[in-house]
């Protein structure tokens, strides 16, 4: 990968370029030049807070290193020993200096956080001689001995490729011959002997010795670090997160400070505010006598942050006040790194916290609150993908407490994330992949994740592990996912070897379906039903789409067949129907033998009689919608569909009962007038506005549904407004025709019911030549509804069910193409049809009403572009209604306009 990426950097810049700045150098606006971690720890360094000396190494010599076919660019080496000798300076120590040893970290952060997915070395500097002075400059040989061997067992990792179970695997031996419960409770002697074991298994590995010189640690260590921004789960995670793979990461190379020498000491992680539920509190957990990497892996049981004031009262205050002032100084909710070395803090990291979504809510509406934001900033920090989230379903409860009844109920670990899922247990990240490729849901059951594990946790409903805490990985990944997760459930054993969990008495293996609930920390066996989530009671969310409805000039209808579905729309803010599609009324079991029996009519006389039996079941459905949306408009497009299908699904009795056939008899013309209606390519064929030209009775009784419905409501009171559209015009003398035959059967209805029955006439635009005669289709059309499903298959030339089975997926992922178009708009082609007819339609009626209603009126990518072209309204599926509002203020926000009010 990383080879193939290279082709595409630029060359070398010039020696003299500056590739490295020490931490005082740099600041909080320099993210781009010096990632995240970089930029955090210069800030704070800058804002005098306790941070270890150091400096970063550029994004930009990590591009130059690929373009230069992966060696360090000229003056990079120089500059960094330069720095090097500065940070030796303010640290009173020596990098590889016996007596008085310097030691180092080197990590990785690139501009957007990616916690996890790119490597970071400790201990750096350690060899047999600085062993042995930092021993005496302790006074600690168990410390020293310790150090050295973490060094050894990362370094050897993640530098020289040796497999990690290894040194694992010689761990767990060793605790389990000496009968040590934890690494803590190694002794020094046990320690020397699990670094001379660890080297021999670098030597096996490598055929190579451990390396001694500290400059060659420091050079291999940068260099691994840049190769990790091409590792695969650092991809992976880009490719989830759309973040470019061509910024690079940064490479900061702080002093070590320690945290594992003793009771004095730890290490921990910290939130500003609680990531999962937003509450203002610190949230955070450490571990005393340990490294950052014991909190992050789930090694060790982590205490929670609180406990730190009856450990340490004075590191915890000035903790919090610290805490409290990133926060202020950053405006967001920080993600903090510390080290405690002999009741000293250190403070290795700040950076904007990955949070649920229902923190991000929360967090945003309280900021506004305390006055650290405006309105506006509130609305781009929660994305719309967020919103979705939140109307996720959770379990019933009722079906939990049968559970439990039926002994299904398993344990209780931490609610790291909340959500439900259920699926089937696997227990390794390829195994979650190839089982989400089978169409399977899999819950990824793991003793702990690592940032190896990514690819599995992204195929993953949910993640449930036996170790770790709430700020582990498992827990900060599936956070920044939105996956249901439950962490540090005790009495979990996990069996990765036999691919089986033991818990409560009870086995389960792979493929054992679970559900977890990440809002709980419950886990069940077996399946459980879900619920809607209570949108009513999202009060903070409420708020969001209040200043986001203020802010959008894009109305946000809804895609809505049902009154069912029309209640649940407007709750959610949805202000018209954009969609009503009259084919799935027909489906329903109740009419659907009188649409087949529609269908097999030999003549126009006995299409009529059917129709006529369909009529007040299409009445009843419009009456029960204009109910619903009292007041708001209701655009109901005509059958569109071909009919054969409609005769995929037979109830032969009623409809030998309906048709006067014999069942035997009432099949067989099923299958002979299937055989009739069967086309080459059915989406190009007899179907839409053409169906309707060729049996304009079909047409008469709809619209003798819709204008009867209106006036049945019109008398009780009810404002509706319907909307009547016509789809797949392509020609004006099917506009024109369809036009014409509309006005005469409600100039009858009219005349019928005695009253005046105001509606709109209008059309879908959905293939390409609609687009470019848009000016002559709005002399006829009031309002136009880009049907951008079909505009998709017509403009690209390719169907989309065909398209997404056979090679669209693999375009995507061999980057042929950016997206699917089916689920982000084509602005290159696509969108310039969208755009042609906007302007056109607009050029002959200039206060043309113009929507959306295919699915990317809920994709916010594609929301901003129907901003940007000036479209009336967007209108997606009911769910997607606040999601929707949301990005259509994003859009507002990022291309200018405010809604009248």
């Amino acid at each position: 990968m990383a080879e193939a990426v290279a082709t595409r950097m630029p060359k070398p810049p010039s020696a003299t370029k500056k590739w490295v700045y020490l931490f005082h150098e740099g600041n909080a606006q320099m993210r781009d030049l010096l990632g995240g971690k970089g930029a955090g720890l210069a800030e704070m360094t800058k804002a005098g807070l306790p941070v270890p000396p150091g400096f970063t190494i550029t994004t930009e010599a990590c591009n130059a290193y690929f373009a230069s076919g992966q060696r360090l660019p000229d003056g990079l080496w120089d500059q960094t020993i330069a720095a090097l000798r500065t940070v030796e300076q303010d640290a009173g120590k020596r990098l590889g200096d016996a007596a008085n040893p310097l030691l180092v970290s080197v990590r990785s952060g690139a501009k957007f956080s990616m916690p996890g997915m790119m490597d970071t070395v400790l201990n750096l500097g350690l060899n047999d001689a600085t062993r042995a002075g930092l021993e005496q400059q302790t006074s600690n040989p168990r410390f020293a001995w310790d150090a050295y061997r973490r060094f050894i067992q990362m370094f050897g990792r993640i530098v020289m490729g040796v497999d990690g179970e290894k040194f694992e695997h010689a761990l767990e031996v060793m605790k389990k011959k000496v009968r040590a419960k934890e690494d803590t409770d190694l002794t020094s002697e046990q320690l020397q002997k699990l670094v001379a074991e660890f080297k021999k298994i670098v030597q096996r590995d490598t055929k190579r010795q451990f390396p001694s010189d500290v400059n060659e640690q420091l050079r291999l260590a940068i260099e691994a670090v840049f190769k990790s921004w091409f590792g695969r789960r650092a991809h992976d995670y880009r490719e989830v997160n759309k973040i470019p793979h061509d910024l690079g990461t940064a490479c900061s190379i702080v002093t070590m400070v320690f945290g594992n020498m003793g009771a004095d000491s730890g290490t921990g992680v910290a939130f500003t505010r609680d990531p999962n539920t937003g509450e203002k509190k610190v949230y955070g957990e450490y571990l005393l006598n340990a490294q950052g990497e014991d909190v992050v892996a789930g090694i060790r049981t982590p205490k929670k942050l609180d406990e730190l004031e009856k450990d340490m009262p004075d590191v915890y205050q000035q903790f919090l006040e610290i805490a409290q002032r990133l926060e202020q100084h950053y405006r967001d909710v920080q993600d903090l790194e510390f080290t405690i070395e002999r009741r000293k803090l250190y403070m290795l990291q700040t950076r904007s916290a990955k949070r649920t979504a229902k923190a991000a809510v929360k967090i945003a509406v309280d900021f506004v609150g305390e006055t650290l934001i405006e309105k506006k900033e509130a609305l781009r920090r929660v994305e719309p993908a967020q919103v979705d989230q939140l109307l996720l379903p959770r379990f019933d409860e009722k079906a939990i407490e049968k559970a439990r009844k039926e002994g299904r109920y398993l344990g209780k670990g931490l609610n790291a994330s909340p959500g439900a899922a259920m699926g089937r247990a696997v227990f390794e990240a390829d195994r979650a992949v190839e089982m989400k490729g089978k169409g399977e849901l899999v819950v990824l059951v793991r003793p702990e994740t690592s940032p190896d594990d990514f690819h599995g946790m992204v195929a993953a409903t949910g993640i449930l592990t036996s170790r770790g805490g709430s700020t582990s990985h498992a827990a900060v990944v599936a956070r920044g996912l939105g996956l249901p997760c439950v962490v540090g459930m005790g009495e979990l054993d996990v069996d990765l070897k036999k691919r089986v969990m033991r818990v409560g008495g009870k086995t389960l293996k792979e493929g054992d379906t679970i559900a977890i609930d990440g809002t709980t920390g419950e886990v069940f066996a077996g399946a459980l039903p879900t619920m809607p989530a209570d949108f009513e009671k999202e009060r903070d969310l409420h708020q969001l789409l209040s200043w986001a409805d203020e802010t959008r000039t894009l109305g946000v209808w809804v895609n809505a067949d049902t009154p069912g579905e029309c209640v649940r729309a407007r709750r959610f803010g949805a202000e018209g129907v954009g969609l009503a599609r009259t084919e799935h009324m027909f489906r329903e079991a109740e009419r659907l033998p009188y649409v087949q029996a529609m269908i097999l009519a030999a003549d126009e006389t006995e299409r009529r009689k059917h129709l006529k039996k369909l009529l007040p079941f299409q009445q009843k459905d419009f009456r029960e919608i204009f109910d619903v949306m009292n007041g708001l408009p209701v655009v109901i497009r005509l059958i569109d569909p071909p009919l054969h299908e409609f005769l995929r699904e037979l109830d032969i009795k009623e409809l030998a009962k309906i048709t006067g056939l014999s069942p035997a008899k009432a099949r067989a013309h099923v299958e002979t007038r299937r055989a009739q209606l069967e086309e080459e390519n059915p989406m190009l064929g007899l179907r839409g506005c053409r169906l309707l030209l060729v049996f304009p009775e079909i047409l008469e009784m709809q619209i003798r549904a819709i204008l009867g419905a209106a006036a049945d409501v019109m008398k009780k009171g009810v404002n509706a407004k319907p909307e009547i559209m016509m789809p797949l015009v392509g020609t004006m003398g099917e506009l024109e025709r369809l036009h014409k035959q509309v006005y005469e059967v409600a100039a009858a209805v009219e005349k019928e019911r005695q009253m005046k029955i105001p509606f709109k006439f209008g059309t879908m635009i959905e293939i390409p030549r609609a687009c470019v005669i848009a000016d002559q289709i709005a002399m006829s059309a009031e309002f136009f509804s880009f049907g951008t499903n079909d505009l998709t298959q017509t403009v690209l030339g390719i169907s989309r069910d065909d398209a997404q089975k056979s090679f669209l997926t693999r375009y995507v992922e061999e980057k042929i193409i950016a997206a699917d178009p089916f689920q982000v708009l084509d602005r290159e082609g696509v969108g310039a049809m969208v755009r042609m007819g906007v302007e056109r339609g607009r050029k002959t009626r200039a206060d043309l009403k113009v929507g959306i209603c295919g699915e990317h009126g809920g994709d916010p990518s594609s929301i901003e572009f129907f901003h940007q072209a000036g479209l009336t309204y967007v209108s997606p599926s009911t769910f997607r209604v606040p999601s929707a509002r949301l990005a259509a203020a994003q859009a507002a926000l990022a291309h200018g306009g405010s809604r009248d009010k």
